[in-house]
């Protein structure tokens, strides 16, 4: 069983788990990241928001929601009802507060990145939807070397 940890700031060995927030509104996408932390072993939080306003709610502990831990790890899908990644992209570049959680993207075609181009000094990269359930080993060792490699500043 594994976590991905961050380092706070000033701290001595210390670490915290890594909250992973999923702004995805298809329930079968959800269900397959939460089949492949299960299947993996991952025990990070995951959080999910089936659009980019309940998520900046939930990132700002705003409209009844409850604030989630930042920086986290943002698994973003672009294509979304209400609030579509590409507004809470805009969103997240806008607020000092929020803008050093880590996103990745997610994507039915890799097309979607030339969408997104104008934001790229936000994103971390793209995941292939596709990719989601059958390659949940290879995203989360990426996500837990990442987290090994670089330190955040953790309010």
């Amino acid at each position: 069983m594994q976590q991905i940890r961050a380092n706070p700031e000033g701290a001595k060995m210390m670490t915290k788990p890594v909250t992973l927030l999923l702004v995805e509104d298809d329930p079968l996408d959800v269900m397959a990241m939460e089949r492949g932390m299960k299947k993996h072993r991952v025990l990070n939080p995951l959080v999910t928001a089936s659009n980019g306003r309940i998520a900046l709610d939930m990132l700002r502990g705003e409209n009844g929601q409850t604030k989630i831990d930042t920086p986290c790890i943002i698994l973003l899908d672009i294509n979304m009802p209400v609030m579509s990644g590409i507004e809470f992209l805009e969103n997240i570049g806008a607020d000092k507060d929020l803008n050093a959680s880590v996103i990745f993207v997610l994507t039915g075609s890799e097309h979607d990145s030339d969408i997104v181009s104008e934001h790229k000094d936000l994103i971390a990269g793209y995941i292939l939807k596709e990719n989601l359930g059958t390659a949940c080993v290879e995203l989360f060792d990426a996500l837990k070397t990442f987290w090994r490699m670089i330190e955040l500043p953790v309010d």
